[in-house]
């Protein structure tokens, strides 16, 4: 698959079985990677700290939670805190909201691709993997709709099939990946 350059973020979204799913990507990841790549994980609002302890346990790339007012910068991976809306300011900064629950969650995948994708415009990928609802979908279209990269993962492959499936559903993806393949892209960005 032919690829531009020139992107300037990564968002990815991941739900029920998401942990595995990010590890195969992430960790091929070199400490120095180009990109900031920006992450919503669906999960329990008590859990606190320990997705991004078990992704940095076996990633090069740093992993850290997001943080409020945090400039966004190659070389890390944000994850979106427990019980907290990850979003993308127009001066490419984070900000965190505790605004109503989207999709029925609070990190929604559709708040960060939205955000990223009115930020990023067309020097944006979007990465929809493994999950039991349609969150993702929404903000799929949008990043499609201003020309960004779209992705979802197999939904022969994925543990829950339904997220990628939605987003494949919805039109706006323009590649549908294995993991590995999705990791490969990654790298050659």
């Amino acid at each position: 698959m032919a690829v531009q350059t020139g992107y300037g973020a990564v968002v990815i979204g991941a739900s029920a079985g998401g942990l595995s799913a990010l590890t195969l990507i992430l960790e091929g990841l070199p400490a120095d990677y180009r990109l900031p790549v920006l992450l919503v994980q669906h999960r329990s609002k008590d859990e606190r700290g320990l997705l991004e302890e078990v992704l940095q346990d076996k990633c090069s790339v740093r992993v850290t939670q997001a943080n409020e007012k945090e400039k966004i910068s190659g070389g890390t991976v944000y994850v979106a805190p427990p019980d907290y809306h990850l979003l993308v300011e127009g001066d490419m900064t984070i900000s965190l909201t505790a605004d109503d629950k989207v999709n029925y969650s609070r990190p929604s995948i559709d708040v960060l691709f939205e955000t990223a994708a009115d930020a990023y415009r067309e020097r944006l990928v979007g990465i929809v993997l493994t999950g039991a609802n349609s969150d993702g979908r929404h903000g799929i279209e949008m990043i499609r709709s201003f020309n960004g990269l779209t992705i979802a993962q197999d939904p022969k492959e994925a543990e829950f099939p339904a997220m990628p499936r939605a987003a494949i559903e919805s039109g706006a993806v323009k590649s549908i990946l294995t993991l590995k393949e999705i990791k490969s892209l990654l790298l050659s960005l």
